[in-house]
């Protein structure tokens, strides 16, 4: 499961910068009479609670229990409601209809293959609105095949209590794969030890023309790429894709 050991370290380090951009690129694309949302691969809740505080009837889907535990933890922090589902973006049907969809972060990115991807997407279709939108973004093959292979990312704490290491290698086992090493150092209470806590996630991703033809066979025909979080227009260097469908 993915960030199953360290969920809290992940949500802690996770830039909050990038919370506010999706909101308003949420927002700048939703209708007035929008009412339910559901956040696919909504994690802990960040971008839910921001959408929750602006009035939106909000429920998160996850596959995680971790992360939905801190999702709990953040709405009620913010005091606010936020329906929770424990559930597998491959299978919603125990869901119900909404205005909008969200999936960001490149969750689709995780999936094992395009079949996984477009069947994501029917299942998207199949519990939005008919005069809803379905709003996500995906890493592109520039971001896996230049950007991260060789990347590399260290933190540490203040206090040094927490150190993060971060390296992506290109994945020799698929096109456009990328393998993510993830290691925490995290100092346990009074004590002058700390806990070595490892992953290693694998996204991979696919040419444009693919995702506009996965979206189709899903019955959606109004797609809106851009980058940047819509603010502006895809090219050859464009690290992540930003899908408004309907």
């Amino acid at each position: 499961m993915i960030y199953s050991s360290f969920a809290k370290l992940y949500d802690d380090l996770f830039d909050e910068q990038m919370y506010v951009d999706w909101q308003q690129f949420v927002e700048k694309h939703i209708s007035k009479t929008t009412s339910s949302v559901l956040d696919l691969a909504g994690g802990a809740g960040r971008l839910a609670v921001l959408l929750a505080k602006t009035g939106l009837d909000m429920t998160v889907a996850d596959l995680s229990s971790e992360m939905l535990s801190l999702a709990r933890q953040h709405a009620e922090d913010a005091n606010c409601t936020v329906d929770l589902q424990q559930v597998n973006m491959l299978d919603l049907s125990d869901m119900g209809q909404f205005d909008a969809v969200t999936c960001f972060a490149d969750s689709f990115c995780y999936l094992d293959n395009l079949d996984e991807v477009t069947l994501a997407f029917k299942q998207v279709k199949a519990h939005l609105n008919d005069a809803g939108v379905f709003l996500f973004d995906v890493i592109t093959p520039y971001q896996t095949d230049t950007i991260y292979p060789g990347y590399m990312y260290n933190y540490e704490s203040e206090n040094q209590d927490t150190a993060f290491l971060w390296r992506s290698f290109g994945d020799s086992e698929c096109e456009h794969g990328v393998v993510h090493e993830l290691t925490f150092f995290n100092q346990l209470p009074n004590q002058d030890v700390y806990e070595r806590l490892a992953e290693e996630h694998y996204e991979r991703t696919y040419e444009l023309k693919q995702y506009l033809q996965a979206l189709k066979k899903a019955g959606f025909n109004q797609i809106e790429v851009s980058a940047d979080f819509g603010r502006s227009e895809i090219g050859s260097t464009t690290t992540r894709w930003f899908f408004v469908v309907r």
